[in-house]
C-alpha cells in the first residue's frame, strides 16, 4: 500500500476530479501558487488559469462567486485559508449556498466544496486556530466532513466534489504532514458514514479529525489498565452516522465524546443528547464530553498545549466513567 501525506491526499483528490470532470474549478487566495500550505501547488501549470483562479482577499466575494458558479453548472472548490475567516462570508454561505436548493423547490443545486483549515497548533493564536464546526452543524442544507487521515482526505474530498450540495471540508493543520497508508486510492467513500478505528467492549470514544489520534493513544494506555475502548472516527459531522454510534454504545454501555472545539455549545452536546435519546436503555453512565475550555485559543505554546485535549485527559475521563 502506498503511504502519502495528508496534504498529498488532498492534492491528489483535486487532481483526479479535475481530470475526470472539466466543470471542476479551484478558487481562492493564492491557490495558483499553492495556497498557504501548498495543497494546490502545481495545479495551475496542469489545468491552466481558467480553472485554477486566484481571487482577491475577500472571503465574502469568493463565497458569492463560487455559489454563482455552482448554480451555473461548475463544481467549484474554494479554499478559505483559515476557518476563522469564513465568518466574513457567513451570509453567502448560510443564507444563499445552504438555502438555494430549498428556496428554488429543488430546481437549483449548489455543488460547492469549501475547504477550511482549522485547529490549534503552532501558536497561531485566537484568530487563526478556532474549531467552529458546531456553527455549521446547525445549518440545514450544509454537509460537513472532517477526515483524520490521508486516505480519508483523498476519498472524502473526491466524494465532496461529486456531491450536489455544499460541503464544508474541515482540514486540521496539525494533520497536513502526517503520513498514512492508502489501501485503495480509487475508493470514493460515502459522505455520511463513520468508521470504527479500533474495536472495544467497555467504552465508546466518539471523535473526529486530529483528536482521533489522541484517542488511539489513549486506547492503548487504557488497554494496559484493563479498559477496552472502541474508537469511532465520525468523519461526517453533518449528517451524523447515529446508527454506528448507537450500535457501539449498545455493546459498550459507555460513551465519551471528544473534540478540540470548546465544550460549551460544541458538537459534543448534540452527539451526547442524541445518544441519550436513542440509546438511553443501554447506558450505564451519562455520556461524558471532553473538549477545550470556554476561552479563546491562546498563542503561547505552553498555554495552547494546556488548552487542547490530549490522550492523558481522555484516559483520566475514561477511568472516572468506568473506574480504574
Amino acid at each position: 500500500m502506498a503511504e502519502i501525506r495528508y496534504i498529498d491526499g488532498l492534492r491528489q483528490a483535486i487532481e483526479r476530479e479535475m481530470e475526470r470532470d472539466t466543470s471542476v474549478i479551484v478558487l481562492g487566495e493564492d491557490v495558483a501558487v499553492g495556497g498557504p500550505f501548498g495543497v494546490t501547488a502545481g495545479l495551475v501549470e496542469r489545468f491552466g488559469d481558467r480553472r485554477v483562479i486566484n481571487t482577491p482577499i475577500s472571503e465574502d466575494s469568493i463565497m458569492g462567486m463560487a455559489t454563482g458558479a455552482a448554480i451555473a453548472g461548475r463544481r467549484p472548490i474554494i479554499e478559505i485559508m483559515f476557518i476563522d475567516f469564513v465568518t466574513l462570508a457567513m451570509s453567502q454561505l448560510v443564507n444563499h449556498a445552504a438555502k438555494l436548493r430549498y428556496m428554488s423547490g429543488g430546481q437549483l443545486s449548489v455543488p460547492l466544496v469549501i475547504r477550511l483549515q482549522q485547529g490549534a497548533v503552532g501558536g497561531w493564536g485566537a484568530q487563526h486556530s478556532q474549531s467552529l464546526e458546531a456553527w455549521f452543524q446547525h445549518v440545514p442544507g450544509l454537509k460537513m466532513v472532517a477526515p483524520s487521515n490521508a486516505s480519508d482526505a483523498l476519498g472524502l474530498l473526491r466524494a465532496a466534489i461529486r456531491d450536489n450540495d455544499p460541503v464544508l471540508f474541515l482540514e486540521h493543520r496539525g494533520l497536513y504532514f502526517r503520513k498514512d497508508e492508502i489501501p485503495d486510492p480509487g475508493t470514493v467513500p460515502s459522505l455520511s458514514t463513520a468508521k470504527i478505528m479500533t474495536p472495544g467492549n467497555d467504552l465508546t470514544i466518539v471523535t473526529y479529525s486530529k483528536m482521533v489520534w489522541e484517542a488511539v493513544a489513549a486506547a492503548a494506555e487504557l488497554a494496559q489498565r484493563g479498559i477496552s475502548a472502541e474508537i469511532i472516527d465520525l468523519r461526517s459531522l453533518s449528517p451524523l452516522d447515529m446508527d454506528t454510534l448507537v450500535r457501539s454504545v449498545q455493546r459498550t454501555h459507555h460513551a465519551l465524546v471528544v473534540h478540540e472545539a470548546v465544550v460549551h455549545g460544541g458538537l459534543g452536546a448534540e452527539i451526547s443528547a442524541r445518544i441519550q435519546e436513542t440509546a438511553f436503555d443501554w447506558l450505564d453512565a451519562p455520556v461524558y464530553r471532553l473538549g477545550a475550555p470556554f476561552a479563546p485559543v491562546p498563542a503561547s505554546p505552553v498555554l495552547e498545549d494546556a488548552f487542547v485535549p490530549n490522550a492523558k485527559l481522555i484516559v483520566r475521563c475514561a477511568e472516572q466513567m468506568i473506574g480504574p
